[in-house]
């Protein structure tokens, strides 16, 4: 078969001589066959040029958008590490009011929060993109848990210190009135028979008139009129703590009521065994009398 030939004639015009033009069979094969095999080859190439050039262009946005991750991660970095030292402030606060109302303390391995195990299997085969991205999420994950403690934390000291606030706003702490300290308490001379005996309070001295308040929250005990001490007022403010308002001219206040820190209770008289118009003041916890200038913090 391929020992055959194929005979062309070629006639130019009418005019010219026509030629013949023999070709073996199979050079036309084999020039079919390379025609083919060319545009193949040529297929490949170009595919292979388009192929590169899109790859170039996916590796190329693809590095933009590990270099965007990177620059967001090491932002995220500086974050955890600002958030981590305010975290630490506010523990710093935290051990500072304990500290200063005598609050049980926490243990410095209690506020760890530690956690164990190996580390995944799967790290050592991360890239190091990978490996930042594990590390960060871990440590967002602490400070989490880190913050969730010490939220709880803050609200037992809020509780302790609402509890306290109620104990010192209960707790007697002012001066009664204004005027002048004229007695004090302790083994004094009776102005009347000058023997020696107990004072269970102070005097203050000033006009018939003079506002008395109330030197801590209550609720009016009594009032009433005692041989002694004439026209006396006593407050229950709870927590043990009792304080007594003799020789007051009039009360502006009535039993049971209800009373806060400085609100006016009564006015200071001459009434009772009195020498001269002034407000002998007591204190009393649980049953026994203390000097009253132990409890005065500011002055008159």
């Amino acid at each position: 078969m391929f020992k055959k030939k194929l005979t062309f004639i070629v006639v130019p015009d009418s005019t010219g001589y026509s030629r013949e033009l023999s070709l073996p069979v199979a050079l036309l094969y084999f020039g079919a066959a390379f025609v083919f095999t060319l545009l193949f080859l040529c297929f490949l190439l170009a595919a292979e040029f388009f192929g590169e050039r899109v790859d170039t262009e996916e590796l190329d946005r693809l590095q933009a958008e590990n270099e965007q991750l990177a620059e967001k991660y090491e932002q995220v970095r500086w974050s955890l590490a600002e958030t981590d030292t305010r975290y630490q402030e506010l523990v710093q606060k935290e051990i500072a009011l304990r500290t200063m109302f005598d609050l049980p303390e926490i243990s410095s391995d209690e506020r760890q929060l530690g956690i164990g195990g190996p580390a995944p299997p799967l790290l050592v085969s991360l890239t190091e993109a990978e490996k930042e991205a594990y590390t960060t999420e871990v440590k967002v994950d602490w400070l989490l848990r880190l913050s969730k403690f010490e939220l709880e934390k803050f609200a037992e000291v809020e509780e302790a210190l609402v509890g306290l606030k109620d104990r010192l706003d209960h707790t007697p702490s002012i001066w009664p009135t204004k005027g002048w300290y004229s007695r004090g308490f302790g083994m004094k001379n009776d102005p009347f028979t000058g023997l020696l005996q107990l004072h269970r309070g102070i005097d203050i001295a000033n006009h018939t008139g003079t506002p008395v308040i109330a030197t801590a929250d209550g609720r009016v005990k009594s009032t009433g009129k005692y041989r002694r001490m004439g026209k006396m007022l006593v407050v229950d403010h709870g927590y043990g703590f009792v304080t007594r308002y003799g020789h007051l001219s009039k009360f502006a206040v009535k039993r049971g009521q209800k009373i806060k820190r400085g609100d006016v209770i009564g006015y200071m008289g001459n009434t009772g065994y009195s020498t001269g118009p002034h407000l002998h003041y007591e204190v009393w916890r649980n049953g026994k009398v203390l000097n009253p200038r132990n409890f005065i913090l500011n002055d008159m």
